[in-house]
């Protein structure tokens, strides 16, 4: 407490009541700074010096004020830098003179109500105890941590479908407490903090190209540096040939582009017997087996999954029958065969001798009989869903006399 009055020089005594001041210090002849004893109620003070005791009526009131009480802090963490306001709650709080994080005092603080004091965290380091001192006293401490800026280090994988939806690992440091996951300028769909090193995110959807995967958490944001590769999905274009066996094997040709990456080629639900990538825009496949009919063709890459372009499964085409049966070494005739499967006939052969013919529906066709010695000679045709069974055609040499 500060005394001003006059004659203080030689003052022996300083009273608060009938109580000695704990200490005083004579600072002038009209200032003295003293040290409260304990007391209760009003009490007179005077200043005791050779001349005698002071004699005007001087109080100081002893008033009852609480120890002040934290009960919690938020947030309960922030960057080493400081700057983070934080709210303490708890009780006596509105007579605050100074808040302290650790040993080091606030920068700033606004007492908001006897329960509530705002506080503008200093720079720090490792976890310390935040107090409040009032008039009344020290608060208890509670606990508030500097933390770490994140740190990414890698994502896997590092691309996907610019439609988003697939979880993402991304392992680095400081993770803890993380409190958003973002893919360039777009939040996660949902992030889960598996550890300090690890956390499982969701991609948003974003544009085709490159977006730099950034972590915040109570030390701030992660710096950019680690790109997530968003892809377009495949579009294919053609199919050729856009047809083969139900035994598969045959090569096909797929175009059309973003094939760069490609994981999987499918002829309807069944995987292609192999591919190659060619380039981002060709991919050579060989057609797995199936059923006789139409399925799609479809790509699969880190960017989805494109095409739907139908490719045709044909049966093998089957002979019943054929008129005439027989005609002359020389050949010439018209042969009749009928069936199934005919109508992509691309060769009717006369043993290994191929035959000149015309379609004329998916079950029958006609054929001119090529030259060839006498005897039976095996009839088979070919379409793109393999060679037919054969039917015996015999060749006979004219009469003699």
């Amino acid at each position: 407490m500060t005394v001003t009055g006059a004659n203080f020089t030689s003052a022996t005594q300083v009273r608060f009541g009938a109580n000695p001041a704990t200490s005083f210090t004579v600072n002038s002849d009209t200032r003295i700074t003293a040290v409260a004893p304990a007391g209760t109620g009003t009490v007179q003070v005077t200043v005791t010096t050779p001349a005698g005791i002071s004699s005007e009526f001087v109080t100081y009131a002893y008033t009852s004020v609480s120890l002040p009480v934290l009960s919690s802090v938020a947030p309960s963490s922030g960057p080493p830098a400081g700057g983070t306001t934080v709210t303490l709650r708890g009780s006596g709080l509105s007579g605050t003179t100074v808040v302290r994080f650790g040993a080091t005092v606030a920068p700033s603080f606004t007492v908001v109500s006897d329960t509530q004091v705002t506080a503008v965290a200093p720079a720090g380091s490792g976890t310390v105890q935040i107090t409040v001192t009032t008039p009344g006293g020290t608060s208890n401490g509670v606990a508030y941590a500097y933390a770490s800026v994140p740190v990414v280090s890698s994502v896997s994988p590092q691309q996907g479908p610019v439609f988003g939806g697939n979880t993402v690992i991304l392992t680095g440091s400081n993770f803890s407490g993380a409190t958003a996951v973002s893919f360039g300028s777009t939040a996660a769909t949902s992030f889960t903090v598996d550890s300090p090193t690890r956390i499982s995110a969701v991609a948003p959807a974003g544009a085709a190209g490159a977006a730099q995967v950034v972590v915040t958490g109570p030390g701030g944001t992660s710096s950019p540096g680690v790109p997530y590769f968003y892809l377009d999905a495949p579009v294919l274009s053609s199919v050729t040939p856009g047809s083969g066996p139900v035994a598969g094997g045959t090569g096909v040709t797929l175009t059309g582009s973003h094939f760069l990456g490609a994981t999987a080629v499918r002829f309807g639900a069944t995987p292609a017997a192999s591919f190659t990538v060619v380039s981002d825009t060709r991919i050579t496949a060989v057609a797995p087996p199936s059923t006789a009919g139409a399925v799609q063709v479809t790509v699969t890459t880190p960017g989805g999954t494109g095409g739907g372009l139908s490719y045709l499964y044909l049966a093998a085409p089957v002979l019943t029958a054929l008129s005439p049966a027989a005609g002359p070494v020389s050949g010439g005739d018209t042969v009749t065969l009928t069936g199934s499967g005919l109508a992509g006939t691309t060769s009717v052969q006369f043993g290994t001798r191929t035959a000149a013919f015309t379609v004329v529906s998916d079950t029958a066709l006609t054929a001119v009989a090529p030259p060839g010695p006498a005897g039976p000679v095996g009839i088979t045709v070919t379409t793109p869903g393999g060679t037919s069974n054969a039917l015996t055609y015999s060749r006979v040499l004219p009469p003699t006399i």
